[in-house]
């Protein structure tokens, strides 16, 4: 059902893969959108239990389009410094293919949770509980992972460096 990478051996293992995603702070959800158009949003996220978690405001283009259909890809770019005397760049990049889906209780608590710790793990843990409780305006959305790729360039296949 999915493509496999054509190059191979510049494929990020899972656990880089993870790493990628558990260090980053933004990346671009890109859905079907209006009329068949793509819809391609940068949003902030958590990776979490597996899964990609984020938030919403529970009406809009976003939440109406994964509501009508939840097939979604989510890339994250960890790095892309320029080459210029090489004519090229030096990349890592993750691309997740899954499910969107509203998600509630017990999960939804855990991903707002888990947010909140990534995005203000400096503050007092009473603030970040109070954040926690007192969240009603938005929605989380959960990406179930199917399918994931992580690729970088290939000057870190041939010299090794991470």
């Amino acid at each position: 059902m999915f493509r496999t990478m054509r190059r191979s051996r510049q494929a990020l293992t899972p656990q880089e893969m993870a790493a990628v995603l558990e260090r980053r702070t933004n990346g671009v959800l890109a859905c079907l959108g209006d009329e068949g158009y793509p819809y391609a949003v940068p949003l902030s996220f958590v990776f979490f239990n597996g899964k990609i978690y984020f938030h919403s405001a529970k009406v809009g283009h976003k939440v109406e389009a994964i509501t009508k259909y939840p097939k979604v890809s989510f890339a994250v770019i960890d790095e892309d410094r320029v080459l210029s005397e090489k004519f090229t760049t030096c990349f890592r990049s993750v691309i997740a293919f899954g499910k969107a889906r509203i998600v509630e209780g017990n999960e939804y608590r855990q991903a707002l949770a888990a947010l909140v710790e990534k995005y203000a793990a400096d503050q007092p843990e009473e603030a970040k509980r109070n954040e926690i409780n007192q969240c009603a305006q938005a929605v989380i959305i959960g990406i179930e992972i199917e399918h994931m790729t992580g690729k970088q360039a290939v000057e870190y296949v041939n010299d090794g460096t991470e």
